[in-house]
């Protein structure tokens, strides 16, 4: 571990002194490149400096406590110190450990998070729709920005599919472990006999592609406009503003027609279309890193599932890592740091567990 750490301090010391570099200060995508590195850098760097004072005050300590005419009240204040020490180092070392890790390179990625209604009808529109709000509040709960790309409503109010894109600090290490299917156990409201009813929705967390890093060439593309349509209403646009792109080689369909103007859609949909190449490119690149995109959520049948939302029992469970809370109308209003945190901590445990020697 001390090894990692006397290179990751020489990074750092480089990386710094490049902060400082007019030649780096002058090339506004160096300069972003090198500070991105320095930011992920520096909570490591502040905990190993934590470490090194709590190290030096317990070495302190023991050898006051070595002294031969050390007053006894005074040896009883550095015993008790001398266990707090011993116990905030070995707090601190932990955090070490998970900090120096190896990363998933797309853990700093931007997100395009797609959701679609699997087995149930309306039943499991109307559930797609409670995640799509759940995943928006939660977005605004950790200020990130949250756009909606593309959304394909149901006459009840429900949502057959729909793209969020979503863009600020960490969202990809945190959203990665919501791919998959999500059960909903509860009694529909046109149920007239109070069954339960289970339906499903599948969810797909795909890191954002820059443009330098998926190149489409123009002559691969079929790009149709239509005329928005949905559930009805006075503001369905009228124009053919709609667009609907086919990427030829590999068959990739987009359509986007939640913006009045052709041109905001066709961006939107382009960046949805390089989202979903660059996630295929990851699958041939690196199966451990993001499984093939079927195999992330799944087939959509009720006998898949990551996690159940139980509506007459007020519960959700994680069935990754047997977690249930009886806190459902928080989780929905998106409060889900509490199933993401322990996700995250399991994932981190195996990967510790992984390194040590058996």
């Amino acid at each position: 571990m001390f090894e990692q750490m006397q290179m990751v301090v020489k990074r750092y010391q480089e990386l710094t002194r490049l902060l400082a570099d007019p030649a780096v200060l002058a090339d506004g995508a160096r300069y972003t490149q090198v500070n991105r590195e320095w930011k992920s850098l520096s909570p490591l760097m502040d905990t190993y400096q934590a470490y090194q004072t709590a190290r030096h005050s317990l070495q302190e300590t023991r050898q006051l406590l070595e002294e031969p005419d050390l007053d006894s009240e005074l040896a009883a204040l550095a015993k008790e110190e001398l266990a707090a020490w011993e116990e905030q180092s070995e707090t601190l070392a932990q955090k070490l450990q998970l900090l120096l890790l190896p990363k998933d390179p797309l853990d700093g990625k931007n997100v395009i998070l797609e959701i679609r209604a699997g087995a149930g009808g309306e039943e499991a529109a109307l559930f797609a729709h409670s995640l799509l709000r759940m995943y928006t509040m939660y977005a605004a709960k950790r200020n990130w920005k949250a756009e909606l790309m593309s959304q394909n409503a149901t006459e009840l109010g429900g949502v057959k599919e729909a793209a969020l894109s979503l863009e600020g600090e960490d969202i990809y290490s945190r959203l990665k472990f919501e791919s998959g299917v999500h059960r909903v156990q509860r009694v529909p409201e046109t149920e007239t006999g109070g069954r339960i009813h289970t339906s499903t929705v599948t969810v797909a967390v795909l890191p954002q592609a820059d443009e330098v890093e998926v190149e489409i060439d123009p002559k691969d593309l079929q790009i149709d406009t239509f005329r928005s349509s949905g559930a009805g209403g006075q503001h369905i646009n009228k124009t053919e503003s709609a667009i609907r792109i086919t990427h030829l080689p590999t068959g990739l369909v987009v359509e986007c027609q939640d913006e009045r103007s052709q041109y905001k859609n066709k961006d939107k949909a382009m960046k949805v279309l390089r989202s979903r190449l660059y996630q295929r490119e990851l699958e041939k690149q690196n199966r451990e890193i993001a499984d093939n995109r079927k195999a992330q959520v799944g087939t959509g049948d009720r006998s898949e599932r990551i996690r159940t939302y139980n509506f007459p029992q007020g519960r959700c469970t994680d069935h990754r890592i047997g977690l249930t809370l009886y806190r459902l109308d928080a989780i929905l209003d998106g409060e889900l740091d509490e199933l993401i945190d322990p996700l995250i901590a399991d994932y981190q445990a195996k990967l510790l567990a992984a390194q040590r020697p058996l």
